[in-house]
């Protein structure tokens, strides 16, 4: 594919939202690293515990970064500088009540939580001590998702980059200090996750702070506006719970045919998530892109630029495809798997590549239509892929047809996504 002014501004914002997305596990690797060195096997599977339940959360607030990326990004592209910035501020205000909700819901509840995970007793402690901290940087967590949000929405993925990056160095050099200097235990690494979180969240804050005063926009709470913005977010709370959903039953599933079944089916999601993180980029600009049009009556512009996207998506996912089957007789030694667990590992990787070009396209639809505000279709787009799934995910009598099962998922999406996609009604113009 030449490479035209499009492809530029597309991999403009696309490069550093990847850079971004992957910051995060890579930097998370350090903190299991560290965790295991300084305190051994039980409070890594604590941290696990209490990672699993943290994840689970920001993960179903991730609208605040998409539905304030779309509302931003049209406000913008309309030319209505100071309402997108007060959407960006109204979004900011939603990030922190649902933060300061969680902590008041979570904090009586974590010990029960934790104990749905049947761990060990001390594992259990470790894990309650350590989510208890963390729930005090929820807030900051959510606070990080609005304010990126709102910079991806007025076209900028490069300082959410930095931000990514130095915010998660900050926490692996705290967790080193707090856990091998100062002894602190597991409490050691969730503090030192607090103070990183909150020291992004004050970038996020500044930043946003500066652009609403030299727009004159107050940052007073609006009623209104965090209602709209929270009205708007319960549609992608609705997607990303089906999403959830899918990926626990696929889990479950796995347990239930054996030790080196579950044990290659996450080391393939293990891969699937990353190769996700390098197609969910152009979908982030996606999202900034088709806002920014729309908001600008560019119907044209959109959908040029939702066929370029999805050729890029496309052809990304057969090069990471290809990539997973050149790799694939040296994978399981990377994880130095069992003969067993390489056996079943090796199987299943064939679909992971096939489906892989579908991903490529699904993903960027989806984020083209996040762009475009369309989540009302999304959500029930969402339920109905699940049902499809359900089925042929509960009978799967193996690693590879349960595999094939979230094939038959994504193919469902690729339908929904391209349907909607080719059709006219998304294609909402204006503020």
């Amino acid at each position: 594919m030449p490479i035209t002014p499009r492809d530029r501004e597309i991999l403009r914002l696309a490069v550093p939202a990847f850079g971004a997305l992957v910051a995060e596990p890579l930097f998370l690797v350090a903190d299991y690293a560290i965790v295991g060195h300084g305190l051994g096997t039980t409070a890594v599977g604590a941290l696990g515990v209490a990672g699993a339940v943290l994840t689970t959360l920001i993960n179903l607030c991730v609208f605040l970064a998409y539905g304030t990326t779309a509302s931003v990004a049209r406000q913008t592209g309309a030319g209505r500088h100071r309402e997108a910035m007060r959407s960006g501020v109204d979004g900011m205000w939603l990030a922190l009540g649902i933060g300061v909700a969680l902590i008041v819901v979570g904090w009586p509840l974590a010990p029960a939580v934790v104990e749905l995970f049947g761990a060990a007793p001390e594992q259990s402690e470790m894990a309650v001590t350590y989510l208890r901290i963390s729930l005090l940087g929820t807030p900051a967590m959510l606070l990080v998702l609005a304010g990126t949000g709102v910079l991806r929405g007025l076209q900028d993925t490069m300082t959410p980059l930095v931000v990514a990056v130095a915010s998660f160095a900050l926490n692996a050099v705290l967790n080193a200090w707090f856990v091998l200097g100062m002894d602190w235990g597991i409490a050691g690494s969730a503090w030192g996750t607090v103070i990183a979180q909150s020291a992004g969240a004050a970038v996020y804050l500044v930043a946003v702070a500066k652009g609403a005063a030299r727009l004159g926009i107050g940052l007073r709470p609006d009623l209104s506006g965090i209602r709209r913005a929270g009205t708007a977010g319960i549609a992608l709370l609705i997607r990303t719970v089906c999403l959830r959903i899918v990926l626990l039953v696929a889990t479950a599933v796995a347990t239930r045919m054996g030790s080196a079944e579950l044990a290659a089916f996450a080391l393939a999601s293990q891969i699937w998530t990353l190769m996700a993180f390098a197609l969910d980029a152009i979908a982030i600009a996606g999202q900034a892109l088709t806002g920014r049009a729309l908001g600008a009556g560019d119907i044209a512009e959109t959908r040029a630029a939702t066929k370029r996207m999805v050729q890029w998506g496309l052809w990304s996912g057969v090069v990471l495809g290809l990539l997973v089957i050149a790799a694939r007789p040296v994978i399981p030694g990377l994880f130095a798997a069992d003969p067993q667990v390489t056996a079943e590992l090796l199987a299943v990787l064939w679909p992971v590549a096939l489906l892989q070009p579908i991903c490529g396209i699904v993903f960027v639809l989806d984020g083209v239509l996040i762009g475009a505000g369309d989540q009302r279709y999304l959500a029930w787009a969402g339920v109905w892929n699940t049902i499809v799934f359900l089925p042929a995910a509960l009978f799967a009598p193996d690693l590879v047809l349960l595999w094939c099962a979230l094939g038959v998922w994504m193919v469902a999406r690729l339908v929904a996504l391209g349907t909607r996609a080719y059709g006219s009604a998304w294609l909402v113009t204006g503020a």
